[in-house]
């Protein structure tokens, strides 16, 4: 999991080349991930990445292969148990210099009855034709609790 975020950042900053993080581009992005994050709590973890992913999403699964497509996300969900227990807070955000594509990068928090675990995440966003951002990939993993 960890190699396949890696490796998506990588992408990213290798692919854009110039990466200048427009205000405006930045602060769509991190309100985005602020609105996804909300909603989560409110609705459902599950209800609320399918509302935010293209339909071309990327969403890996800790010890299995990634799930390529909307429809195949939803359909994995489907019926399985739901949670507003997880949260998260981005760190850094930063978007391609043509404004269209960027990423979020922070800690997230899962609150169960017993125990608290914590992760890291990256989402990679990109810019729809409405002008709303949707993201195409998103992934995770678990780590100690962060320090800030």
């Amino acid at each position: 999991m960890k190699k396949i975020i890696a490796l998506v950042v990588l992408v990213l900053f290798y692919s854009c080349k110039e990466v200048d993080c427009s205000k405006r581009a930045c602060d769509e992005i991190m309100h985005a991930d602020k609105a996804m994050n909300e909603l989560a709590g409110k609705e459902g973890f599950h209800t609320a990445l399918l509302k935010f992913a293209d339909d071309s999403i990327i969403k890996p699964n800790e010890g299995d292969l990634p799930v390529i497509g909307k429809k195949l996300v939803e359909a994995k969900w489907a019926g399985k148990a739901d949670t507003k227990d997880i949260s998260w807070r981005a760190i850094r955000v930063e978007a391609a210099k043509a404004g269209d594509f960027g990423y979020t990068f922070g800690y997230w928090k899962f609150i169960m009855k017993d125990t608290t675990l914590y992760g890291n995440y990256c989402t990679v966003w990109k810019k729809q034709k409405d002008g709303a951002w949707k993201f195409v990939f998103d992934g995770g993993n678990n780590t100690p609790k962060p320090n800030n």
